[in-house]
């Protein structure tokens, strides 16, 4: 895949290492952008688990999806704001640090797990950034995520150097 591209050839190495692949970017399903660049930083709006265009699951997690379902769903929210990111600034390569990972999980009242549900996202940015991917995080219990999706998250990236041309 890189090869064909010539974009992010280590990450994409690393992730078909793990098995995965970025997904084309999600589209958003209101008024905003999928990402945005400030200066050496890029902010990913909320990235919900869409897999070919739609949710795989839906529900609240401790009812309708099981913890582990929702890590799964977290993973892939993350696969998609990595893939913003990318399609923003051309190379993931140039990610220095992943920043910042805010993690909401839509859940029944009883339920009281939403780090490990969000583990599903931070440990696949270990796993594919190493040291770079440690990162500070909040894990959010809500009532409810856009289109009754069970996960959503958003980053906060560095990279190593201006985002755009311009910046």
């Amino acid at each position: 895949m890189a090869a064909e591209t010539g974009a992010s050839a280590r990450v994409r190495a690393r992730l078909e290492e793990l098995g995965l692949a970025l997904p084309a970017v999600a589209a958003p399903v209101a008024a905003y952008v999928p990402a945005v660049a400030s200066g050496n930083q890029v902010h990913t709006s909320g990235q919900l688990p869409f897999v070919d265009g739609a949710l795989p699951l839906s529900g609240k997690v401790g009812a309708a999806v099981t913890q582990e379902q929702a890590a799964e769903l977290a993973a892939t929210c993350c696969l998609n704001a990595l893939a913003a990111v990318e399609n923003l600034v051309g190379d993931l390569d140039r990610v220095v640090r992943i920043v910042k990972l805010t993690g909401y999980v839509a859940s029944d009242p009883a339920f009281t797990a939403q780090p490990a549900v969000i583990n599903g996202a931070s440990e696949l940015l270990g796993a594919v950034f190493g040291d770079a991917g440690a990162h500070a995080r909040s894990a959010v219990g809500v009532a409810v995520l856009p289109l009754d999706s069970p996960v959503e998250l958003d980053l906060l990236v560095e990279l190593d150097g201006p985002s755009v041309a311009g910046d």
